[in-house]
């Protein structure tokens, strides 16, 4: 959360119901339900648009509900149960002795916490007659009982085929046929300025539409998920919508309603975000076939090119996604890829940031041969990686004295052997330690902190507190300092800005 604005993904919680003992419940995993039959059917393919024409707004004299109206019974609520148990002890001069000694185990027992059932409100789309649904994961995360309502009044117990967390889409499916369903359409054709609809049953008082534009496309950066490329919207969003549905002029579902952002209030602003459909779908397609989602991996720890950054690695301008390490034997360190390299284009295409090429990266298949157009040392040259794949656990850098010049309010000291094992540091790790910040100092507005391991000063190796001295030296007192910076294992670079 920055300066109070917040982003909500927007679950209904409607109340903590029934208390319940610990050990009276049965936990069931939803996560992956892969070689698992699920409800013996087979799950046939999901209606997609095509070619669609521009429609003009001319056509709804008297209003949207032609588009709506067919649309909302494939909108369905989704309500969910969890057991949660409390935090805290309950009252902890129960577990005393002395008191036991007197009023025995049985008294003390009345007043211990206990697991409730929290129940929880959400949204969904029908996408296929047989009953599959598309939602968020969030709505569905360790629930235990989820309930499907339809707009008809009926009610059926749902299974969940898989769930996504990395790009918040679950997928689940009751048993019902001839059900009504949206078709789904193609998110990457749309433009800042289309009309849009976000359809969703919040609160379980039954399906409710509300009208906007695209405010923007390619969303990102926004810290929700492993992987952002949302729909801005200013229709309103509200609580219980998650998971439900934004379609165009056509009645095609374009994305899945997903959060909103806000000043604190936990309202609408007009700032509302959805999964495009086609990420959606794609996702979808994985869970149903693999019981996963594979993507594609790189092996590199990125961070963006700034203005700074671009300046120090001596690039005509900010863009592009710097490489601050590469894992050992990865197909990045396979294909030679290194530390300070720029990766600019991926096949050809453009990347601006690191949200952008992530994307790209995880939507390929491993095994995949993919071109990366590189700046390494001022010149740009291609080089092919073939893909690994990403795995669900990530692969896993004296006396002090003052630092001067553009590191003012730095202190440092050298790297031994003990502090090594103490930061997480690869054995072998060399620099210098950083052992004190000054708040107030340009190294710390720049995000520098004790425990940071300094390997490169202006890209030259630091190894010991004389190489250090020398590099800082040589860089003059009123000049930007590009640092490598070693961070438990993991490399990145750092510009400091004199005051």
């Amino acid at each position: 959360m920055k300066d109070g604005v917040r982003v909500s993904r927007w679950v209904a919680t409607v109340a903590i119901l029934t208390a319940l003992a610990v050990g009276g419940v049965l936990a069931i995993g939803l996560r992956n339900w892969s070689g698992n039959p699920v409800f013996a059917q087979k799950i046939p393919a999901v209606a997609v648009a095509h070619n669609v024409a521009p429609i003009r707004l001319g056509e709804f004299a008297n209003g949207f509900s032609s588009v709506i109206k067919p649309a909302l019974p494939a909108v369905v609520n989704i309500h969910s149960s969890k057991v949660v148990k409390p935090k805290g002890n309950g009252m902890p001069f129960f577990n005393d002795p002395f008191f036991r000694q007197f009023f025995g185990d049985q008294f003390g027992e009345q007043f211990q916490p206990r697991a409730e059932r929290e129940q929880s409100l959400g949204s969904g789309v029908i996408v296929t007659s047989d009953g599959m649904i598309l939602t968020n994961n969030h709505v569905i995360d360790g629930a235990q009982d989820i309930k499907v309502d339809l707009s008809d009044k009926r009610q059926f117990p749902a299974k969940v085929i898989g769930s996504d967390p990395k790009t918040d889409i679950a997928v689940l499916k009751i048993n019902a046929t001839g059900l009504p369903t949206l078709t789904l359409g193609d998110s990457s054709q749309l433009q800042v300025g289309d009309v849009i609809f976000a359809i969703g049953d919040p609160f379980g008082i039954g399906e409710t539409a509300t009208m906007g534009i695209v405010s923007a496309t390619g969303r990102g950066g926004l810290g929700i998920e492993s992987y952002e490329d949302f729909i801005q919207t200013d229709a309103a969003i509200n609580p219980g919508n998650s998971g439900g549905a934004m379609i165009d002029l056509h009645g095609n579902l374009v994305g899945i309603n997903t959060a909103i952002l806000s000043h604190g209030s936990g309202g609408n602003e007009g700032i509302g975000f959805a999964i495009p459909i086609n990420m959606a779908h794609s996702v979808m397609d994985q869970i149903v076939t693999h019981g996963k989602v594979v993507r594609g991996y790189l092996g590199v720890y990125i961070q963006d090119v700034t203005p700074q950054i671009a300046k120090a690695f001596n690039l005509k301008q900010a863009g592009g996604v710097l490489i601050g390490d590469v894992t050992p034997d990865t197909a990045a360190a396979k294909a030679g890829l290194k530390k300070g390299d720029v990766i600019l284009a991926v096949n050809g295409e453009a990347v601006n940031d690191r949200n952008q090429l992530a994307l790209r990266i995880s939507q390929m298949a491993p095994e995949s041969s993919v071109k990366l157009t590189i700046s390494r040392e001022g010149r740009t040259q291609d080089v092919n990686v073939t893909l690994g794949e990403l795995k669900d656990k990530p692969e896993q850098a004296g006396p002090s004295e003052s630092s001067g010049g553009g590191l003012e309010g730095v202190n440092v000291q050298e790297l031994i052997s003990d502090i090594t094992q103490q930061l997480n540091l690869p054995a072998g790790t060399r620099g210098v330690v950083v052992t004190s910040v000054d708040p107030a100092s340009a190294a710390a507005a720049a995000g520098l902190s004790r425990g940071m391991v300094i390997q490169e000063v202006n890209h030259k190796p630091v190894s010991n507190l004389s190489e250090y001295r020398e590099a800082l030296a040589s860089a003059g007192k009123d000049q930007p300092v590009l640092l490598l910076i070693n961070q438990g294992g993991i490399t990145n670079y750092v510009v400091i800005e004199p005051h």
